[in-house]
C-alpha cells in the first residue's frame, strides 16, 4: 500500500513531468508553424468533412478569416506549450489546450472515413493521439499542477509581512531562506526542459529537414499544396470546363504496365487503399485537377469521394463494347453518373483490326442519342485514321502518345500495328508490355490535321518518362489534353510541370481544340 508521505512526495512530480511533457507537444507544434512562413491550416481546414466540416471551410474561405485562424492556431500553441512548461497559468493553458485539441479531433475524428485528409497517428477508433493528449490536459486542468514544480507557486501562494500586530497574524507565513531557496528551485524546474527544448529545435531549424515530423496533431498529407506554383490551364471539351492535366485510373485500378515486374500491380492495389484513393482525388481537386478518367468498377470510390468531400470532380468514363454486352457498360456509366464516355482504346483497335469499325460507329452513335459527348481511344493510330476516313462522330479522341527514347523500347523494326496490349514475349528486342505509340512521329503528324480534341495518354511511357520530357512532348506535338496516372506524392510536381510547359509552348504548331 502505498504511504500518505510517498504520494504528497511523488504525485506532485509525476503531474510536473506530465505538464511538462504536454508542453513540450504544444511547443514544438506552434514553433514549427510559427517560423514557416508558408504554413497555413487552410488545406486542413477545407478537408474536413464531419459535423463541423461546412464551418471550418468556411473560415477557410476568407483570407482574413483564415489568416485569423492560422495566427491562433499557431500562437495559440506556442502559447500554451509555454505555459505549461514553466507551469504558468497552467489551468488556464490547459483548457485552452482542451479546445484546440478538440477543435483537432472534431475536423478528424478516428473512425469511419472522416479522418480522411490528415495523417492521424495512432488511431483506434474512437481513441486518438490527439484524445489521449485531451484528457491528460483535462487532468491537468482539474488541479492545481503548476503549484507543483512550477511559478504557479509563486503566483498562487500569499505571502505577506509581519504586522505591527504581531508575527501571529492570520495572514502571516514565516518562510525560512533555506525553504524559499527550495522552493525557488522547484518552481524553476520547466527551465531545464526548456533550455533543452531551445537547443535542439533552433539547432533543427538550420538543417535541411527536422529530426522529429512536424505537426503530428495536425500533420496533413496535403502540405505540399503550398508548393504549387501556378493555376492549373483548362480547356473545353465538348462543353465542359477541363483540366489540362486529367488523371488516369490505371494506378488506382491496380494496372502498372511494369513490363516484367510481376508484383507492382499488387503493390499498386497495396497502396491505393480506399482511404488514400479519397484522399489523392481531393488532393487533386485542391491542386486543380477537375477531371480523372475513370471504369464502372471504380464507381464506388468516386461516389464516396463526391458525396464525403463535395467533390466536384468529373469523370471521363472508358467503356467496353463487348459483343455478348455491346451496350452493358456504357448503359452502366450513364448510370453512374459519367460525364463524358469513351471507347476503351483496345477494343476501338481489336474492332478496327478485324474489320468491324461499323461496330465503333455504332457504339458512338448510341452514346450521343442518349445526351453524351462519346470520344475514341485508341493505341493504333490506325483507329483514328479510320474514324476521320468512314466519318464515325467522335467528338473527341484519347490516343497513346510518347517518343521512344527510353530503354526498355524495343526497336523499330520489330514494331507491328495492333500489337499494342494484345502480345507479351521473353525476347527484349520484341513487345513486352513497354510501348503504347508504336510510331510516335506519324501519330504527330497525323493528329497535326485532326480538328477534334484530343486526350494524349501513357505520355510517359508507363513511368519510362520522366514527367517533364513527356509532358513537353505531348503538348508541344499537339495534345490538347494529357492523361496521367499519378500517386499522391506526384501529384503537385505533375500540376507545377503542367503549368511551366503550357505556359511556354514555343514549338507547338497543332491548333487548340478546346
Amino acid at each position: 500500500m502505498i504511504s500518505l508521505e510517498f504520494r504528497n512526495r511523488y504525485v506532485p512530480l509525476l503531474f510536473a513531468l506530465l505538464r511538462i511533457a504536454a508542453g513540450w507537444h504544444f511547443l514544438y507544434e506552434g514553433l514549427i508553424k510559427v517560423t514557416d512562413p508558408a504554413w497555413t491550416a487552410r488545406w486542413y481546414l477545407e478537408g474536413s468533412r464531419w459535423i463541423f466540416g461546412d464551418f471550418f471551410r468556411w473560415i477557410a474561405s476568407d483570407p482574413s478569416r483564415l489568416s485569423a485562424a492560422d495566427f491562433l492556431n499557431s500562437w495559440g500553441l506556442t502559447l500554451i506549450g509555454l505555459a505549461l512548461m514553466l507551469g504558468l497559468f497552467t489551468r488556464f493553458a490547459s483548457w485552452m489546450g482542451v479546445l484546440l485539441l478538440g477543435t483537432y479531433y472534431l475536423a478528424y475524428p478516428p473512425f469511419g472515413i472522416w479522418s480522411s485528409g490528415a495523417l492521424n497517428e495512432g488511431n483506434y477508433f474512437i481513441v486518438s493521439k490527439n484524445l489521449i493528449e485531451l484528457l491528460a490536459l483535462l487532468v491537468l486542468g482539474f488541479t492545481q499542477s503548476g503549484r507543483f514544480y512550477g511559478l504557479d507557486f509563486y503566483r498562487t501562494r500569499k505571502i505577506a509581512t509581519p504586522t505591527t500586530e504581531g508575527i501571529n497574524s492570520v495572514n502571516t507565513v514565516a518562510i525560512s531562506d533555506s525553504s524559499r531557496r527550495r522552493d525557488l528551485i522547484k518552481s524553476m524546474a520547466g527551465l531545464p526542459f526548456l533550455a533543452l527544448f531551445s537547443g535542439g529545435f533552433f539547432k533543427s531549424l538550420s538543417e535541411k529537414e527536422p529530426d522529429a515530423v512536424s505537426g503530428a496533431t495536425i500533420k496533413l498529407d496535403f502540405k505540399k499544396l503550398d508548393e504549387l506554383e501556378g493555376k492549373m490551364p483548362t480547356g473545353k471539351l465538348c462543353g465542359y470546363e477541363v483540366s489540362r492535366l486529367i488523371m488516369g485510373c490505371n494506378l488506382i485500378s491496380g494496372y502498372a504496365h511494369a513490363r516484367d515486374l510481376r508484383y507492382a500491380n499488387q503493390l499498386f492495389k497495396a497502396y491505393n487503399d480506399e482511404k488514400r484513393v479519397l484522399n489523392t482525388l481531393h488532393l487533386a481537386e485542391m491542386a486543380g485537377i477537375n477531371t480523372t478518367f475513370t471504369v464502372n468498377r471504380n464507381y464506388p470510390y468516386i461516389k464516396k469521394y463526391l458525396k464525403l468531400f463535395n467533390g466536384r470532380m468529373q469523370t471521363i468514363y472508358q467503356v467496353y463494347i463487348k459483343e455478348d454486352n455491346f451496350y452493358g457498360d456504357i448503359d452502366l456509366a450513364i448510370a453512374n453518373g459519367a460525364n463524358l464516355l469513351y471507347i476503351q482504346g483496345a477494343e476501338s483497335d481489336r474492332y478496327v483490326r478485324e474489320g468491324k469499325s461499323e461496330k465503333l460507329a455504332e457504339a458512338v452513335e448510341y452514346i450521343r442519342k442518349k445526351g453524351y459527348p462519346a470520344g475514341v481511344g485508341a493505341h493504333s493510330l490506325e483507329v483514328i485514321k479510320t474514324c476521320e476516313k468512314n466519318g464515325i462522330p467522335a467528338d473527341f479522341y484519347v490516343k497513346t502518345f510518347h517518343h521512344d527514347n527510353y530503354w526498355s523500347a524495343h526497336p523499330r523494326e520489330n514494331r507491328t500495328e495492333f500489337s499494342v496490349d494484345t502480345k507479351k514475349y521473353n525476347d527484349h528486342n520484341l513487345i513486352h508490355d513497354n510501348i503504347f505509340d508504336l510510331f510516335p512521329e506519324q501519330t504527330a503528324v497525323f493528329m497535326k490535321n485532326v480538328r477534334k480534341p484530343w486526350i494524349a495518354f501513357k505520355v510517359l511511357a508507363a513511368g519510362a518518362i520522366a514527367p517533364k520530357d513527356g509532358f513537353r512532348y505531348a503538348f508541344e506535338n499537339g495534345a490538347d489534353f494529357i492523361c496521367v496516372g499519378m500517386f499522391d506524392f506526384q501529384i503537385v510536381e505533375d500540376v507545377n510541370i503542367t503549368c511551366e510547359i503550357t505556359g511556354n509552348l514555343k514549338k507547338r504548331e497543332r491548333g487548340w481544340y478546346s
